[in-house]
């Protein structure tokens, strides 16, 4: 099974210069936890609801703050054609739980989270994907 076959293909943008205020309102309005940033047409970034916890909110930045200052850069992405499995095993080795999918072109065509292939592609992927994500994520306390 391709990834574009169970990727979410509705996806909201912001921009690099889009405010903390207006992604988050964004993740309200259409029930996303994350919101790819896109300029002049290329992803950049990715903020999530994460990070507007732990690099906003915790540290005390305003809502007028850029997303620019927050988001994650260097995002980890996919292909529409890769398989399924791949993908999954990408956000398994690398701890992840989300995956920005490009088309052939390079450009943002989707996104494609632990949430669809459970939906669409079985659980259990998912419960091995999550077991390993946690067996390699260090205890916190």
């Amino acid at each position: 099974m391709q990834v574009s076959e169970v990727m979410t293909a509705q996806v909201t943008t912001a921009t690099p210069r889009t405010t903390i205020k207006d992604v988050a309102r964004t993740m309200a309005e259409v029930e996303s936890g994350a919101v790819p940033i896109v300029d002049d047409g290329k992803v950049v970034g990715l903020v999530t609801d994460r990070d507007i916890v732990l690099r906003v909110v915790a540290e005390g930045k305003g809502l007028e703050t850029p997303v620019s200052e927050v988001m994650t850069e260097g995002v980890e992405t996919c292909r529409e054609d890769d398989n399924v499995a791949d993908a999954t095993g990408k956000m398994s080795s690398k701890q992840i739980r989300r995956l920005v999918v490009l088309n052939e072109s390079g450009k943002l065509a989707g996104i494609l989270s632990l949430g669809d292939v459970a939906i669409d592609y079985g659980a259990k992927a998912v419960g091995k994907t999550l077991g390993e994500i946690s067996e390699n994520t260090p205890a916190t306390h």
